[in-house]
């Protein structure tokens, strides 16, 4: 695996390998953890691949929401895949060291798909304010053109948001203590193992969590601050209701992502049981792209007819 923006160390003055030390060094609990870890891994990726071939095979969904969605539970797999394989692959093998290239790598793909992830969760909150508050402008404003845009912005801004990430870690000085008590790189973690001078970078990992976190949370709450006073002006019940649930899984989705995100990210500041966090972390980096699919899959009848479809041809061509 490649970093996205790979520096030679030149400025690292211990060994050029990291120890992850997970959850628990008990060896009774690595089997079970295996286990957990291969299963849910899994099955994220099928429910995912199960989205993306549903969306893809049926014209019927091919919709401006049905294509971020798509685009969404591609991220997913991307962001599972950064960290979950490596405690797979660590517990299998009785080691835990990852290679500083390695470490750079996983930082840059995970602040990636995790930033993209955001990024697409608020290009799809604006979906529902257009076609909620402007319904007979829909098709027009969200045309394949658009939506293509706003895919390739999601894209680059995620970009700068690794890249920034992948240099500030490079730019760090290790000493003797290589350990990081996380299943994964997480760059706080990082930056309490360097042995250099780190108030910058801590300034600068508050100022991309300021940025790349407000600028995605912020376009999210104004698309639903429409989207309630649209709702409101609707006089029937009926109606309200009929308008606010094409809301009820993505606002699923976001609560579980901002919601663990927002915790992970403050704990980390304030816990000083770097194991709480790492605990913590799981939900946000391993539950939320597991239940993605399945939350839209049970909320989105469409969804749920495709996915069925898909599955009987599957099951015919058997035949």
């Amino acid at each position: 695996m490649l970093c996205l923006c790979y520096v030679e160390p030149e400025n690292l003055t211990g060994a050029l390998e990291f120890f992850l030390l997970g959850f628990s060094e008990d060896p009774e609990l690595q089997p079970l953890t295996f286990s957990l870890f291969l299963s849910i891994y899994l099955v994220t990726m099928l429910g995912n691949l199960l989205i993306i071939l549903a969306i893809s095979s049926d014209s019927d969904l091919h919709t401006p929401m049905n294509f971020f969605l798509s685009n969404l539970s591609i991220a997913d797999t991307g962001f599972i895949s950064t960290t979950v394989p490596k405690v797979i692959l660590d517990i299998q093998s009785h080691s835990r060291v990852i290679s500083y290239a390695g470490c750079l790598s996983q930082v840059s793909f995970f602040n990636f798909f995790g930033c993209l992830d955001s990024a697409l969760l608020t290009v799809m909150a604006y979906d529902r304010f257009v076609a909620i508050c402007y319904p007979l402008h829909y098709s027009v404003i969200m045309n394949p053109h658009r939506c293509s845009l706003l895919l390739l912005v999601s894209f680059l801004f995620s970009l700068l948001d690794s890249l920034l990430h992948c240099l500030m870690v490079s730019q760090l000085s290790f000493c003797t203590n290589m350990e990081i008590p996380h299943f994964f790189c997480d760059p706080p973690q990082l930056l309490k193992l360097a042995c250099n001078d780190t108030s910058m970078n801590n300034i600068l990992v508050y100022f991309n969590g300021a940025i790349f976190g407000g600028i995605p949370i912020s376009g999210i709450f104004f698309s639903y601050y429409k989207i309630v006073f649209s709702i409101l002006r609707i006089q029937s019940s009926g109606g309200k209701y009929k308008a606010f649930s094409t809301c009820g899984s993505h606002l699923s989705v976001v609560s579980l992502f901002y919601g663990t995100a927002i915790g992970v990210y403050l704990g980390s500041a304030v816990s000083h049981c770097p194991r709480k966090v790492a605990g913590a972390s799981v939900v946000y980096a391993v539950i939320t792209p597991l239940l993605n699919p399945f939350i839209y899959s049970l909320k989105n009848r469409d969804i749920k007819r495709a996915l069925q479809r898909l599955l009987n041809r599957t099951v015919y061509s058997q035949y």
